[in-house]
């Protein structure tokens, strides 16, 4: 075994996964300079390319893919057995990645972080916050949150809100220049915000219920987002129609600075979960985040909102 190249494993693999020498630096906290030197070592000791490079992009060559397919699992196993270790006689410690969709942040996560940085004070929390739907194990997340019926059979999920409501809202400045719709029919004389799927790039259909059947609604306006949180600033600026989770408005409701639309028509979704793969479940870290998560869920929250 050539010792002088496992350390340098942890670099191939941020490469491979980063696909770029700047942003695999950025994550390790060395310099390109560096990360390049490490790439180049492990090649001449092997005597074959890890990377096909050109000015645009670098991916993995043949024998590149094949020592991250081995590596990479490898090292995910040694800092995951390290951290449990660690956690035998002391308290959780590290670095704890989480993916999660922008309205996860007030809805799930805010609370959970807040109490982490008071009880296990070792712990990072990052947050990486986004609306596509990533692979999270092979993007090095050690878990994710999103509503249910997007997670994986294969993952463990842990509940992080109650099921609630995805409504449409409009400001009542909107509503007293432009009329309240009466039906699903009535939407399309109306300024709706748009949203735009990161995905596939498609504007989404607002899905909604009418006469007890489910029923997808092509909509039309001045403005599309790709951040439900967008969309609600919009509609209190009295620009048109948003649609929206419930508790993300629930405070804006309640005081008066949006009121609901059609609340027949709204849907029910499952709620937002916390999502991880089996054999990181007993990582100290995830462990902590799950209890208070858990203990917080047996708790009233507060709806997120914006003061008053």
């Amino acid at each position: 075994m050539d010792r002088d190249l496992l350390g340098h494993l942890p670099v191939i693999v941020a490469v491979a996964r980063r696909g770029g020498f700047a942003s695999a630096a950025a994550e390790l906290g060395m310099s390109p300079s560096a990360v390049s030197h490490a790439v180049r070592l492990v090649e001449e000791r092997i005597g074959q390319p890890l990377f096909a490079r050109t000015t645009r992009s670098v991916s993995l060559t043949e024998a590149g893919q094949a020592l991250v397919a081995t590596a990479e699992p490898a090292l995910q196993d040694i800092a995951e057995r390290m951290e449990r270790i660690r956690g035998i006689k002391g308290r959780p410690a590290g670095l704890l990645r989480i993916n999660v969709s922008h309205v996860a942040v007030p809805m799930a996560v805010t609370p959970v972080v807040t109490a982490m940085a008071e009880r296990y004070p070792d712990v990072t929390v990052e947050i990486f916050a986004n609306e596509g739907l990533v692979d999270i194990v092979g993007e090095g997340f050690d878990a994710g949150i999103r509503l249910g019926e997007m997670i994986a059979q294969d993952m463990i999920a842990i509940r992080m809100t109650p099921p609630f409501q995805v409504i449409i809202v409009a400001s009542p400045a909107y509503i007293g220049r432009r009329g309240r719709p009466r039906s699903l029919a009535d939407l399309a004389a109306h300024n709706c915000i748009g949203y735009r799927l990161v995905r596939s790039g498609a504007l989404y259909r607002w899905d909604l219920t009418e006469d007890g059947k489910d029923v997808a609604v092509e909509t039309r306006g001045t403005a599309v987002v790709t951040d439900s949180l967008a969309a609600i600033d919009l509609a209190l600026s009295g620009m048109g129609l948003a649609y929206v989770f419930e508790p993300l408005v629930r405070a804006d409701l309640a005081a008066g600075r949006l009121v609901q639309v059609l609340p027949q028509s709204a849907i029910e979704e499952p709620g937002l979960f916390l999502y991880f793969p089996r054999r990181a479940a007993m990582a100290p870290k995830l462990r902590a985040f799950v209890d208070i998560a858990q203990e917080i869920g047996r708790t009233p929250l507060r709806a997120p909102g914006r003061v008053a």
